[in-house]
């Protein structure tokens, strides 16, 4: 490239060390020869704009409250935000957006594309540096880091089109070519088939060239791409390819930008085997390494920097030793460093999804009747309260009072509170027996071995039941009980709540269940409900939440509606800006937008 052309990176999120990738350094001009030297064997200012290419993870993808202030999952079912004013969360959940006026935090539309172009730019520039390190990879070869950091940059730049696929449907691919901002280009949508065959693609090519897992050093470098971070995006990719809003029940059946023109089973299929085959190799008794089930589901979340979190296959850095979870999500009636500001009320409807103990939804249980009283927490799935704080949970060496009037749900005060008596624990350290909130080192869980074992399952099932099957694959049965044995379901029996003879058809119903409970709060649910085209269904009735009134010493439970949220059908589909439509004639623009 001529030496005069430069890169505008106004903003730019240059890390100053590999344990800081995404803090901002006001940067504003840097010719390409400064950025990717032939003089800088140790590749410090490549390395720079690499960590770039990273920071859209974080900036516009992932993070913890990241939607103005709440959990994206605020938005679906299994929560809604604590906060009085119409805010972006609530806008995104009532569809109060058009082409024109978008939630900026979730349709990030240009803000791939930049990480797309920088992607394209690092890929097409970083075999000048003359890097000397080398890298093992999964299979023991020693692979160069120019190599290694080309393929990371690839894994990237697939990832940000899924993040516009899964939202937009068919996306224009750009190829291997910068795109500069503010460069005139008249491309057309791809279709979804094709977007989905390039993403693929990208990341059988680059397994091979992508760095071993676990990584030499783990504190440096947990968060980068490894080739079990690419296979796990590849499963997630072929599952929402194979799901119905894209597979089968389209928002319009011709249109080739909105998902497959045609159905077909074997698409669930291709997505089992990949899940199969990530199992296989990266399995706990993988050819390759061994991601497996943590014991402590609550350590998948606290646990990044310890070798031995083997449930995480990618993680996106967030901070050391803060207590920003607990302080923005943490129960109201404490004070100083106990302080919670409320943020996320959980609705009842989440709940009622955790069965009891011995693995049976409420009401079901002979062993554990249930009651909808003040006993209905006892006897429930482990994972509720490591979820979900609800009345009477331990928390700071305290007992949890969220009837109306209690400590943590009192009335008439400015500050938020609970508007159904529960408040999120999902993500917090341990702080039942403390006093206080202390510093967690916390980052945000982009890929898990859990969700491998889902994905099969989901995938493997679907497939059997489209192609006129029974009786539940032996395998996909064997995974969830795996789940749920590690989530402190009983098993006495070996069943962990689930029949041996349970038909496809109501594991199809267990499985999206268990996506559920297991992966709240995760990004998961509000995708899951799109892709099934479910979203009409859920919100065709009120969101519940509760109200627990003390009267005469006696608590009565009620559930109250809180949230009556019709689901418009267009908005399976995020729409296309319109300011890209307008200066594009060629980019169409989505059904009833």
């Amino acid at each position: 490239m001529k030496n005069n052309i430069y890169i505008i990176l106004i903003g730019l999120f240059f890390g100053l060390s590999a344990c800081n990738d995404y803090e901002e350094v006001p940067v504003e001009k840097y010719t390409l020869e400064y950025v990717f030297s032939d003089r800088d064997s140790l590749g410090v200012d490549a390395q720079k704009y690499l960590n770039s290419v990273y920071s859209v993870l974080r900036t516009k993808m992932y993070g913890h409250n990241r939607i103005d202030g709440d959990y994206l999952d605020a938005a679906t079912d299994d929560a809604v935000t604590s906060v009085t004013n119409n805010n972006q969360i609530k806008k995104l959940s009532a569809g109060q957006y058009t082409a024109s006026t978008r939630i900026s935090q979730d349709m990030s539309w240009g803000e791939f594309y930049t990480g797309i172009r920088r992607a394209n730019t690092f890929i097409n520039n970083i075999d000048i540096v003359p890097l000397k390190e080398r890298f093992n990879n999964h299979v023991a070869q020693r692979i160069p880091m120019n190599r290694a950091w080309k393929a990371e940059a690839r894994f990237l730049k697939a990832l940000y089109y899924f993040e516009l696929v899964k939202r937009y449907g068919g996306v224009p691919l750009v190829g291997d070519i910068p795109y500069e901002l503010d460069q005139s280009m008249e491309l057309p949508r791809n279709k979804f088939e094709e977007c989905i065959d390039y993403i693929v693609s990208e990341l059988d090519v680059i397994k091979d060239s992508l760095r071993s897992a676990p990584v030499a050093n783990i504190n440096d470098n947990g968060h980068v791409v490894t080739a079990g971070a690419a296979m796990a995006l590849k499963v997630r990719v072929l599952l929402y390819a194979a799901s119905p809003l894209f597979n089968g029940n389209t928002l319009d059946a011709n249109n080739p930008y909105v998902g497959y023109t045609d159905y077909k089973a074997e698409r669930w299929q291709k997505a089992a085997n990949a899940a199969e085959q990530f199992m296989a190799e990266w399995g706990p008794d993988g050819t390759y390494q061994g991601y497996e089930l943590m014991s402590d589901f609550r350590d998948v979340f606290l646990q990044y920097y310890n070798a031995n979190a083997k449930e995480v296959i990618f993680h996106v850095q967030g901070g050391s030793g803060n207590k920003d979870v607990e302080m923005a999500n943490g129960p109201y009636g404490y004070s100083g460093n106990a302080k919670g500001n409320a943020r996320t009320s959980p609705t009842q409807d989440l709940v009622n999804a955790f069965p009891m103990k011995d693995g049976k939804a409420i009401g079901q249980s002979s062993k554990y009747p249930y009651s909808f009283n003040a006993s209905m927490y006892d006897n429930r799935d482990p994972r509720l309260d490591y979820t979900i704080l609800h009345q009477g949970s331990h928390w700071l060496s305290s007992i949890l009072a969220t009837y109306e009037g209690g400590r943590s749900n009192p009335a008439g005060i400015s500050e938020t509170k609970t508007r159904t008596s529960y408040y999120m624990r999902k993500f917090m350290g341990k702080f039942e027996n403390e006093v206080e909130y202390s510093g967690v080192t916390r980052n945000w869980v982009v890929f898990r071995y859990a969700e491998i074992l889902l994905n099969y399952a989901e995938a493997q099932n679907e497939y059997d039941l489209s192609t006129g099957k029974s009786t539940v694959n032996p395998k996909v049965l064997n995974v969830i009980r795996e789940i749920r044995k590690r989530a402190g379901i009983e098993g006495d029996d070996g069943t962990y709540g689930i029949d041996n003879n349970v038909t496809c058809q109501a594991m199809q119903e267990l499985i999206r269940n268990e996506r559920r409970i297991e992966m709240a709060f995760e990004e998961h649910r509000y995708w899951d409900i799109r892709r099934w085209r479910k979203a009409e269904e859920i919100f065709n009735k009120p969101i519940k939440g509760l109200t627990i009134t003390l009267i005469t010493g006696n608590m009565q439970f009620m559930e109250k509606d809180i949230l009556d949220a019709k689901f418009d059908t267009r908005r399976y589909l995020y729409p296309i800006p319109y300011s890209e439509v307008n200066k594009n004639s060629n980019l169409v623009q989505n059904p009833m937008w």
